[in-house]
Parts: C-alpha cells; sequence; structure tokens
C-alpha cells in the first residue's frame, strides 16, 4: 500500500483520530466516513493508504504501543517485567483496556479484524515477549521446558480481564507489579 505519502505526524493525528472514535463509538459503529469527516480527509484516500477498516484500526493500536518489549534487558527477568510495567502509564492503560474490551466482541464476528489485529498487534508483541523470555532461559533464570512459560500472555490477558469484572477497578502500575510478582514470576520457577 502506498502508506508513504502521509507524513508521521499526519498519520499519528489519523490514529488518535481513529482510537477516540473507537472509546466513543465502538468498532461496529466506527466508519470510514467518520473517520474521514474527523481527520478532515478522504474516504478514498483511507482506502488508498489502509485498504480496509480493520486495518487502519490495527494499525492505530499497534502506533499507540510504542515499546518494544525485545528491547528490555535489565539483566534479570524480575528486572524485565519492572521495566515493562514502568513504561506504562495507568491512564493510558485504562484507556487501552477500555479499547480492547470494546473490540473483544468485534474480534469475534469480524475474521478480517481478527486476522489484522493478530498480525500487526499480538504476534510482534508476543515475538518481543518470546525474546525476553529466551534471555530470561538463556541466563538460567527459567527452565526451558517450564510448562508456564507459553502461559504467560494467558496469564497477563487474564489479568486485564479480571481486575475489572472482580473488583471493579481498572488495571494500574500497582497491580501489576502485585500481579507479575505474586503469579507470574513464581509459575516461571523465579
Amino acid at each position: 500500500m502506498a502508506r508513504s505519502r502521509l507524513t508521521p505526524e499526519r498519520e499519528s493525528e489519523l490514529y488518535a483520530a481513529v482510537l477516540d472514535l473507537l472509546r466513543e463509538v465502538g468498532y461496529d459503529a466506527l466508519t470510514m466516513d467518520a473517520v474521514a469527516a474527523r481527520t478532515h480527509s478522504s474516504k478514498a484516500t483511507l482506502y488508498r493508504q489502509w485498504g480496509s477498516k480493520p486495518e487502519l484500526v490495527a494499525r492505530a493500536l499497534r502506533a499507540n504501543k510504542p515499546s518494544d518489549f525485545s528491547e528490555i534487558d535489565t539483566g534479570s527477568l524480575r528486572g524485565d517485567f519492572q521495566e515493562m510495567v514502568a513504561r506504562t502509564d495507568d491512564c493510558q492503560m485504562e484507556k487501552d483496556s477500555a479499547l480492547m474490551r470494546g473490540l473483544a466482541h468485534a474480534i469475534h464476528n469480524n475474521p478480517e479484524l481478527h486476522r489484522a489485529l493478530r498480525e500487526l498487534l499480538v504476534e510482534p508483541e508476543l515475538s518481543g515477549f518470546d525474546e525476553v523470555l529466551n534471555r530470561a532461559i538463556r541466563r538460567g533464570e527459567v527452565d526451558a521446558d517450564n510448562p508456564a512459560l507459553k502461559l504467560i500472555p494467558h496469564m497477563l490477558i487474564g489479568a486485564f480481564v479480571a481486575r475489572p469484572l472482580i473488583d471493579d477497578q481498572p488495571v494500574d502500575r500497582a497491580f501489576l507489579t502485585a500481579y507479575v510478582d505474586a503469579v507470574v514470576l513464581p509459575s516461571l520457577g523465579v
């Protein structure tokens, strides 16, 4: 796709508008017409740049995740997890959690959105996360055959789903730190 025509600033502005609209109306009610109107662009430009609504939404979400977990290497798995949490912002985490909860239903009903999110958001995140865990294995902190290794992403996503449901509170840095120390690291034998 001819994505290079937009300046990084304009692309960032478009992505921010898409995320704002998602928060306001949800995925199903979000239209390319609404994005075009909000961003003072043409619908044809949006389709030329991104091809489809699922692609645009997935790229907007990806652009909203600036941290690359594979870059984090503090020398210990606990330190790496602490750094991941430190790179988060409580307010942004709450907004992101609300977005993901809103997208959960749409993902089940829209295979193209599911595919785009897996390719552009989930797989890169998992890849970076795997690198952090593989370094811990190489350092001898975690056994390579530990069955919890494959379940760490599930545990963390579970925390984001369970906290609002059980405690009626958003996930924040303090909760994530406590969760990682009490649940994730012990499951890995750390």
